[in-house]
């Protein structure tokens, strides 16, 4: 039985793959089937991953074994880590698949659209699905292929070819940091397959000795991993992608650009043994997700600021897994891919929303003291209701820092109407909020840690002073960033002020020193 529900996963991405392989050509009615036969495709896939979720539900983890010679060959594994994200792609893959059959129709190129569309997303379930090492990296290449076949589907887009570029190299570079990785795993544990590997890294962690190449491995794993998600500096070909059909922009949040996060949670257990990685993870993580954050707020463009958006919050999944929080990082990538993949499908609509809701601003200027006092007793109510739950910055760190950092966000919903009518009701109203959404936020944290405490390792508490400093900077940065939000308004007049903006808003050049860069190695052919 263990078996079948394993092959019958397998299944899920062969019949995505098999749209590749149906005639159609630039005319409609060719075009129009294709898209049906993908929209059942992936409502299929989906099935299969619900289906194959209510096994591992039942059964616990499933394993095939691996096929091969001398610890090397394929394999299935299925535990509740990747039943989930299984289910998570497949439900996001079928919306846009079915998104796309509209959004291209009468395109000449559609049929061509949902085919690499179908293999990309067939690459992205066998990296969920992979039992051996082997079959990840073969798929994590595949993906990154696809991925470059979308990004140039529109040839004649310079920005497009730009963007494409510069994910083949940083893809060829993670792929060679993947392969260097599998190297001494494979001369430490003799094997690829996950079970040996996963056994004999909780062996090293109980017996507490690492070996130094356990560390390289752990850091080569982490730089592919932040070389997938786009974190700081290359991470500007994210923003570029909006000069591809807007399906691209949402399949992306379907296990490609959060892959880096599902690499880092799959091989936690590796990951987890060297303190180095872990600190990579936090610093490089921790300034992607300020520094995203920060350029969005200045964003004109809604798909702009939806990518620049992406960027932080991939920034905020490598803090948390660097700050041990692997369980809080897997609900990230969750929420985060259904909410910004519908956010992305929805985006022209919200231009039209955004319009027909305007309202005149009520003016008013921000009173510094009483923004502080709100920020204080947010990050107050924070401390307490974490507490209750048992999280504290301490004990889990990495839990703590991404709820201080959504509680900071209402304080940007309600920071006007405190500041110009200041009302008892309200303010009672707005912490009261304040006190749900955390009580939800660190209930849900407690349910995910339980629920896949086989499938992940616990979160170890925060001892070194080093930890803790980088922790308190991340949440007073934060906390920062949501002043200056509220009192930048009122500055922006000074010339001071708009030269910070300008600079902000077009992410302080770094992206443009990296397409230069790219343009003097890799320079645009001119196309008729």
């Amino acid at each position: 039985m263990t078996s079948a529900f394993l092959w019958l996963a397998a299944l899920g991405p062969f019949a995505l793959a098999a749209i590749a392989l149906l005639p159609g050509g630039p005319a409609r009615r060719g075009a129009v089937a294709v898209a049906r036969s993908a929209s059942l495709a992936a409502l299929f896939a989906l099935g299969v991953a619900i289906l194959t979720a209510g096994a591992v539900a039942v059964d616990g983890p499933l394993h095939t074994g691996e096929f091969g010679v001398h610890g090397i060959g394929a394999g299935l594994y299925l535990d509740r880590l990747s039943a989930t994200m299984f289910c998570l792609v497949a439900f996001i893959g079928l919306i846009v698949v079915r998104y796309s059959r509209t959004y291209l129709d009468g395109d000449p190129a559609h049929a061509r659209f949902t085919k690499l569309l179908c293999l990309t997303l067939a690459a992205v379930l066998c990296v969920i699905i992979s039992g051996t090492m082997v079959c990840f990296l073969l798929a994590w290449i595949a993906t990154s292929l696809g991925l470059h076949e979308l990004l140039v589907f529109y040839p004649d887009r310079p920005a497009g070819r730009i963007a494409a570029r510069k994910t083949w190299l940083a893809s060829r570079l993670g792929d060679l940091c993947l392969v260097a990785a599998l190297v001494p795993i494979y001369l430490r544990f003799g094997s690829l397959d996950y079970g040996v590997v996963f056994a004999g890294a909780e062996a090293m962690r109980a017996a507490h000795a690492i070996p130094p190449s356990m560390h390289v491995a752990a850091i080569l794993l982490v730089f592919t991993a932040l070389l997938k998600s786009a974190q700081f500096p290359l991470h500007g070909w994210l923003v570029e992608v909006m000069e591809t059909p807007t399906p691209v922009s949402a399949v992306l949040h379907a296990g490609i650009i959060n892959a880096g996060g599902f690499l880092v949670l799959r091989f936690a257990h590796v990951v987890g043994l060297s303190t180095p990685s872990l600190e990579v993870l936090v610093l490089v993580g921790g300034f992607t997700a300020l520094f995203g954050s920060v350029v969005m707020l200045t964003q004109t463009s809604i798909k702009a600021s939806l990518a620049h958006s992406t960027i932080a919050q991939m920034g905020f999944m490598m803090l948390e897994c660097g700050l041990g929080a692997f369980p809080a990082a897997l609900l990230h990538i969750v929420a985060h891919s259904l909410y910004k993949a519908h956010a992305f499908l929805s985006s022209g609509s919200i231009i039209d929303i955004a319009r027909a809701s305007w309202t005149p601003s009520p003016g008013g200027k921000p009173h510094p003291a009483r923004l502080i006092l709100a920020i204080a007793v947010v990050l107050a109510v924070a401390f307490a209701v974490g507490r209750v739950f048992g999280i504290t910055l301490t004990e889990q760190p990495g839990v703590f820092v991404l709820g201080a950092a959504l509680l900071l966000s209402l304080i940007h919903l309600v920071a006007k109407a405190i500041d110009t009518q200041p009302s008892r009701y309200v303010i009672v109203r707005v912490f009261g909020a304040a006190f749900l959404v955390a009580s939800a936020y660190f209930g849900l944290q407690v349910v995910t840690e339980r629920l896949y405490a086989a499938s992940l390792p616990s979160v170890e508490a925060l001892s070194d002073p080093l930890g803790i400093t980088v922790v308190i900077i991340v949440v007073t940065s934060f906390a920062a960033v949501t002043f200056l939000q509220g009192i930048v308004p009122v500055q922006a007049v000074k010339p001071r002020w708009e030269a910070l903006y300008a600079h902000i808003a077009n992410g302080f050049y770094v992206n443009t020193f990296i397409n230069r860069i790219i343009l003097l190695t890799w320079p645009n052919r001119s196309t008729r």
